[in-house]
């Protein structure tokens, strides 16, 4: 988009406040009419001195007190109201950037930095303030000013006016040469910001392993490199900033001295105050035409962000066409000739998979890393969408579901838990969970063998836990995570890695939990244990993205192929 096109975009976002503008633009108009209305009425007084005719003269002090209190009201006015909308703008703009992060699909997560997508919602909307605040504000209340005395000035003098008409052109070149250079260095600088964000926001979630890994130096020095890039465009931006101004009054003085040098020849016949007035109105024209200038720099630094912005607007949306709404599903899972490939990647992480699961069944998927496992299994919610091959559930392709409804049907355990700085129960009935009762998360919670930990802490389940539950272990973390999936109570139960950080004692106790959820459900497990799967219904080998054999665990092991090499290395390990 044009920056035009970026700025009327803006400005959608101001309209819907149209009377708080009207009313802040009428006071500063009523500020703007002051200026003139001064040195009008200092003509007057000067002039009064060579008039026998003074009659009013000593009313002219309790005008112009009058005068400023109009003034002072004006910009109360005008600044009050703009001030509303720019806040009213900010908190829509952010919700809408915010709304729009939670809409958009995992893909797009997983291709940006999460310091820049921080950024755009904190500094960048901090940008964006100026061009719908601080420029409107300067825009409508020197703008007005600046009318308002070239009006005076041609009204007591047109011919003397008409100089400020000769420099104009070098006034607007300098002002879009200045504005696009701060557009740039301002988009610049929002690019250091995100960085340094990132870098902080690393560190913070990470601290552990910098500490244990001596990582400290590192970071310092990451940190200052950024920092230092930050510093040097925000030199630049104000150096470009710093220039301006005095060139811009420099081309202004010439005008004036020009001007002052014609109205010694012109205005002979013209009274001290006409005269004195006219000059007054003249050398107050230039501080408007300095903060026009300085306004239209913040509209294009304003604009950069506001780019920025949009640019996340205009993702598109997470993909959910569907508008099929089942009840509660049977759980019968069907893979057709499914091949997918993540857009990194040139070769596929699944190729060509047929597989049927019946309700109830337990399929566990087992291979070596990055054969394909959490890819078949995050397909299912469709955190990604696949594009050959089809997946049926209960007969039904999943791209006909409602993307929400699909997603109230799978129960998701994984083996990074993501808990939310909140209490236990709220981080158990999460989500559309948020009505169920007490007794029912009490009830998940006892399932998950979670309640034992839970009635230790200080106030039990209404205890918060911190950022990502950093007050508990991370075998306490997991069996909350558990306890979710098994209040959410779906029909097809996803386990990926998830007993990977419990103790040997607690794994017993969750497996125990796991076989009674299970029955009646649909479950796939992911698992590196091969321990914990031994009872599955069915297990599949993937490798390279391909089923290369699937079976019961006896099955698999009397064909001692690769589930039977496998098995017997994890149980080598374990006996050595």
């Amino acid at each position: 988009m044009t920056d035009g096109e970026v700025y009327k975009r803006l400005m959608g976002f101001v309209m819907p406040y149209w009377r708080m503008f009207i009313i802040s633009t009428c006071g500063f108009g009523i500020y703007a009419a002051t200026e003139p209305a001064v040195v009008m009425i200092i003509q007057r007084i000067i002039d009064s001195f060579n008039n026998a005719n003074r009659a009013g003269i000593e009313l002219l002090p309790l005008l112009f007190i009058g005068l400023f209190l109009v003034r002072g009201l004006g910009s109360f006015l005008g600044n009050y109201y703009l001030a509303r909308i720019s806040g009213n703008v900010i908190h829509k703009l952010r919700c809408e950037i915010f709304n729009h992060y939670t809409r958009l699909s995992v893909q797009y997560f997983d291709n940006q930095n999460s310091g820049y997508m921080i950024s755009r919602i904190t500094n960048n909307i901090g940008e964006v303030t100026r061009a719908t605040s601080d420029s409107i504000r300067a825009f409508v209340r020197e703008g007005l000013t600046a009318v308002g005395l070239l009006w005076y000035l041609a009204y007591t003098n047109w011919q003397l006016s008409l100089v400020f008409l000769l420099v104009a052109p070098v006034v607007i070149l300098m002002v879009r040469y200045v504005g696009k250079r701060l557009k740039r260095l301002s988009r610049n600088m929002q690019n250091t910001v995100g960085s340094l964000t990132h870098i902080t926001s690393e560190m913070v979630a990470g601290n552990r392993i910098v500490k244990s890994f001596g990582g400290e130096q590192y970071e310092r020095e990451r940190f200052k490199e950024s920092s230092l890039e930050n510093r040097k465009q925000y030199r630049k931006l104000i150096m470009t900033v710093s220039l301006n101004n005095p060139l811009m009054q420099m081309v202004i003085a010439f005008a004036l001295a020009g001007m002052m040098y014609l109205a010694l020849v012109i205005m002979k016949s013209s009274t001290a105050g006409e005269f004195i007035g006219f000059f007054t109105a003249a050398f107050l024209l230039p501080k408007p035409i300095r903060q026009l200038s300085d306004a239209n720099s913040e509209i294009l630094r304003g604009i950069a962000a506001a780019e920025s912005l949009f640019e996340v607007l205009d993702e598109p949306l997470e993909v959910d066409t569907g508008d099929f709404t089942p009840g509660r599903s049977l759980g019968k899972l069907e893979f057709r000739n499914l091949s997918f490939s993540y857009a990194s990647s040139d070769r596929p992480a699944l190729d060509n998979i047929n597989l049927t699961i019946e309700p109830g069944q337990t399929v566990a998927l087992v291979g070596a890393s990055g054969g394909g496992k959490s890819t078949l299994t995050n397909l299912l919610p469709r955190f990604y969408d696949y594009q050959d091959g089809e997946i049926l559930l209960d007969g039904v392709e999943l791209k006909h579901y409602k993307l929400a409804e699909l997603r109230k049907q799978i129960a998701l355990v994984t083996q990074h838990v993501t808990l939310f700085n909140t209490s236990v129960a709220n981080n158990i009935a999460y989500g559309t969970l948020e009505n169920a009762t007490r007794e029912q998360i009490i009830e998940a919670a006892t399932a998950a063998y979670a309640m034992d930990f839970i009635e230790q802490l200080p106030q039990g389940l209404d205890t918060d836990i911190g950022e990502n539950g950093i007050k508990l272990s991370g075998g306490q973390r997991q069996r909350l995570a558990l306890a979710r999936a098994l209040l959410k109570d779906a029909p097809i139960l996803i386990l990926d890695e998830a007993t990977s950080a419990l103790d040997t004692e607690s794994e017993r106790y969750i497996q125990a939990a796991l076989n009674r959820v299970m029955q009646g459900r649909t479950t796939l497990v992911v698992a590196h244990r091969l321990s914990t799967i031994e009872n599955a219904d069915v297990i599949l080998v993937i490798d390279k993205g391909r089923i290369i054999e699937q079976g019961t665990h006896q099955e698999l092991l009397a064909k001692n192929s690769a589930y039977a090499r496998l098995h017997k290395m994890q149980f080598q390990d374990s006996a050595d």
